[in-house]
Order: structure tokens, then C-alpha cells, then sequence
């Protein structure tokens, strides 16, 4: 009985350890993004005062390129601000439209990767699936190879392969090489081959072909794995930088994911307000299929254990 009971207070000893040490992580994790919304509605005059020692006045070198020199003092992390001011969201939104353009180049850029990638991607994953064979086996494994190699690596072909096909400085530099990535490809491969064999053959047994056995088997079983393509890809390409800095000579097609590098200091309560309205798609996408996003990457073929 004492051991029982030894037993039990361990268990709940290391109950309380994991859960306290899991929800320090979780306030660690949350703070800049609950610094970042409160700050965004303080007035300009209170953000420099908190924070205008880390941001300090621009210099030039001696090649003339202007040089933020950061002053080293206590920087004052504030989370409520003494009055709330919607001056900087008025600057983003009406008085500086370059904000919105960015955001739109963003959305163009980011949206038709999305939905070409995850399409292209389902079609080659039913192949995968469906038709095996050393040829395609080598294939596949040349597309997991593809998928391990960081962005850089492929970056400097991808340039190449563009200017050959006269690319560069346009959206296609960067949606197609998006459209064809291997990790869609990758992923949804690997969901469908979970699914059934029986399931297949009795669609089969019913009258159906390839088509129907894609559209009315295959995606609806994979809907959960679908969504969480689209998520993980639409937040990968959404924060893209190195892209649009390599394969885009005209800062007018920047995406905002590289304008917010270049807000200049004086301008940090509007560098919080962009952030803020930067966050919002991929905190809605995340809110409409987080309930897809575990169970799609973790499906087992429709049987659940």
C-alpha cells in the first residue's frame, strides 16, 4: 500500500513538472507575438521611450551606406500601453499605401503556390501510390532527397534555370519552382499508401476508374493530410525571403515578408502595426483547420486504432 502510494505521488510529482514546464514554454513562445499586438496600439512618442535605446540613429560609413548604430541600455518591455492609440494601423492602412502593395505582393505570390502545389502534388502522390515500380521508387526517393536539401542549396539552379527562361524579376521566378516542391508530393504519398487496398478494389468492384477512384476514394480519405499541405505551405511560402531577394531585382514585387527588414527606426510602432496585420492570414488559416493539422499528418488510412 506504501508503495502504491509512493507510486502515485510520483506520478503526480511528474505530472505537475511536465505540465508547469509546458506551460512556461507556452507563455516563452506567446510573448513576442502578445508584445508585438499590444505594442502595435501604442502611441509613437511611448514606443520611444521604451524602446528607442535598442533603435538608434542612423550614420553613414565610410562607402556612404546608412548604418543603424544600437545604443546599449535597459530596454523597457512594456505589454499595456498607457493609452491606446490606433495611429499607427490609420499610417498602414489610408497614409501609406507601399504597406497594402507589399501585402498584396504577398498574397499573389503565395496563394497560386498553394493551390497548384497542393494540386499538382495530389496527382502525383495518387500516381505514387497507385502504380509502383523501381522506376518510380527511384523517382520518389529522388523527390525525399530533393525535400531534405535546405532552400539554399536549390536556390543558385533555381536563378539559372530562371534567367535561361527569362524569368527572373516576375511572379513565375518564384510560383514555379513552389508549384512543383517535393514536400507535398512527400507527404500526401505517404498518407495515400495507408489507405486500404480493400477499399480501392471495392471501388473497383462498383465500376470505378482511375478518375473516380482519385476524386470519391483517394481525396476524401486525404482531406485531413490536403489541409495540413495547405497550411504548412501557405505559412513556409508566406514567410519567404531568400526567393524574392535573389530572383527579384525590382523592390516593387517584394513580398512584405522582406519589406518589414527595411522599416527604418523612426518607424517602429508601424513596423508593430504591419506585423500585427501580417500575423492575420496565417493565424485565421491556423484557427479554420487546426483541427485538420494533427489528425491529417498522423492519418492512418481511415482506421483508427
Amino acid at each position: 500500500m506504501k508503495r502504491r502510494n509512493r507510486y502515485q505521488r510520483r506520478k503526480l510529482t511528474l505530472k505537475i513538472l511536465f505540465t508547469a514546464m509546458g506551460i512556461s514554454m507556452a507563455l516563452i513562445s506567446l510573448m513576442p507575438i502578445v508584445l508585438t499586438i499590444t505594442n502595435s496600439f501604442m502611441a509613437e512618442s511611448e514606443i520611444t521611450a521604451n524602446y528607442g535605446a535598442v533603435f538608434g540613429a542612423s550614420t553613414q560609413n565610410s562607402e556612404g551606406t546608412a548604418v543603424t548604430s544600437y545604443i546599449s541600455q535597459r530596454v523597457n518591455l512594456k505589454f499595456i500601453p498607457d493609452m491606446v492609440s490606433f495611429s499607427q494601423y490609420w499610417t498602414v492602412l489610408f497614409n501609406s499605401p507601399e504597406y497594402l502593395l507589399k501585402l498584396w505582393n504577398s498574397i499573389f505570390l503565395t496563394v497560386p503556390v498553394v493551390v497548384f502545389q497542393v494540386a499538382i502534388a495530389s496527382f502525383a502522390a495518387y500516381g505514387f501510390t497507385r502504380y509502383r515500380g523501381r522506376v518510380r521508387e527511384s523517382i520518389f526517393f529522388g523527390y525525399i532527397i530533393l525535400m531534405l536539401m535546405p532552400y539554399q542549396v536549390t536556390l543558385v539552379p533555381n536563378y539559372l534555370v530562371s534567367k535561361w527562361l527569362n524569368l527572373l524579376d516576375t511572379r513565375w521566378a518564384v510560383i514555379l519552382p513552389g508549384i512543383f516542391a517535393p514536400f507535398s508530393v512527400f507527404l500526401l504519398t505517404k498518407n495515400m499508401r495507408r489507405i486500404p487496398k480493400s477499399y480501392l478494389e471495392a471501388a473497383q468492384l462498383d465500376g470505378a476508374g482511375e478518375w473516380r477512384l482519385f476524386s470519391s476514394v483517394c481525396l476524401p480519405m486525404c482531406k485531413g493530410c490536403l489541409v495540413s499541405v495547405a497550411m504548412l505551405v501557405f505559412i513556409d511560402y508566406w514567410n519567404m525571403v531568400e526567393q524574392p531577394l535573389i530572383l527579384f531585382s525590382d523592390q516593387e514585387m517584394y513580398p512584405l515578408s522582406v519589406f518589414l527588414s527595411e522599416i527604418n527606426s523612426g518607424e517602429v510602432g508601424v513596423a508593430f502595426a504591419v506585423a500585427v496585420i501580417y500575423m492575420i492570414p496565417t493565424l485565421l488559416m491556423f484557427l479554420w483547420g487546426e483541427e485538420y493539422l494533427e489528425a491529417g499528418i498522423t492519418y492512418s488510412g481511415g482506421i483508427k486504432g
